[in-house]
């Protein structure tokens, strides 16, 4: 089927809209971060550079790290702008973009997030790293997708009877990471549980400053979740948007989060910009072992 010109929007040079990307610029192994200027934190551990270019937030690199190519991207914050950043990466791999047809052999990327966020949990210490082996999404962004084949119906349904959850909210759906990414990832350093993706930093993750909140309880109902050995751990923006759309499109996905606070004792790194560091060393040196 042909794509139309407006579904699939190119630029005048022929890169994808919003990346301003050409098919050979990005790897098959891809980093994701929020902030545009954490790119250059990973891209400086590497061997050499091949390509960068950057429009709006999104910056991207893509070099060599002890012989592996890596593409760093930023997404900048939130669900939607990961709706933008994978629709179009996938485009770059799959679609053809000069007949405008979806190639008929699928190319798989493995993504990897690297991330900051807060703990929920006491047990989970600030400047410790966490992988997400779920991600439950509060925001409804991947509600607009048909999501039945890669939803966790018992753990969703538990959530919303413990939680009280509103009906006027979306209905939270629980995603799955990559199990191949998360053997190459996880250590006797790392945490894990379920990170729970919100649509917002303040109200969305509970946090007041002059407006009060639909649930005043949330945070509290969210922190004593359990099902089955499962729990949720820590809180940010982008992990469920990552997760389900790598599974609807067919790609492999695992969330590192840098835990910079915990929410729980009202803490936070003294030295945050240590603990992302170590955290991209980390990642790095696991991607290539």
């Amino acid at each position: 089927m042909h794509i139309k010109n407006s579904e699939l929007i190119l630029n005048d040079d022929g890169s994808i809209y919003h990346l301003n990307l050409k098919p050979q610029h990005i790897s098959k192994d891809l980093i994701f971060v929020g902030d545009q200027d954490r790119v250059d934190k990973v891209t400086k551990h590497f061997d050499s550079i091949e390509f960068s270019t950057q429009k709006r937030e999104f910056k991207t690199t893509t070099g060599i790290y002890k012989g592996k190519r890596i593409t760093v991207i930023s997404t900048g914050i939130g669900p939607d702008n990961i709706d933008i950043v994978l629709n179009e990466l996938d485009a770059l791999v799959n679609i053809d973009f000069t007949t405008r047809v979806v190639k008929e052999t699928h190319t798989q990327l493995n993504i990897v997030r690297i991330g900051t966020s807060g703990s929920l949990q006491s047990d989970i210490p600030i400047d410790s790293f966490l992988l997400s082996t779920h991600a439950i999404d509060l925001n409804g962004m991947l509600q607009a997708y048909k999501v039945d084949q890669i939803s966790h119906p018992e753990i969703e349904e538990e959530f919303v009877k413990q939680t009280n959850w509103s009906q006027r909210k979306s209905y939270p759906l629980v995603v799955a990471n990559s199990k191949v990414l998360e053997e190459k990832l996880l250590s006797e350093l790392t945490f894990t549980g379920i990170t729970a993706t919100a649509g917002g930093f303040y109200a969305p993750q509970g946090r007041v400053l002059r407006l009060p909140l639909q649930d005043e309880n949330i945070n509290k109902k969210i922190d004593n979740f359990s099902y089955n050995n499962h729990r949720i751990t820590n809180l940010e923006m982008e992990t469920s948007a990552i997760y389900g759309l790598s599974k609807l499109l067919g790609h492999n996905a695992c969330s590192m989060n840098a835990i910079l606070a915990n929410r729980a004792n009202g803490t936070f790194s003294k030295n945050p910009s240590k603990v992302v560091e170590d955290l991209i060393t980390y990642t790095l040196q696991k991607l290539v072992e």
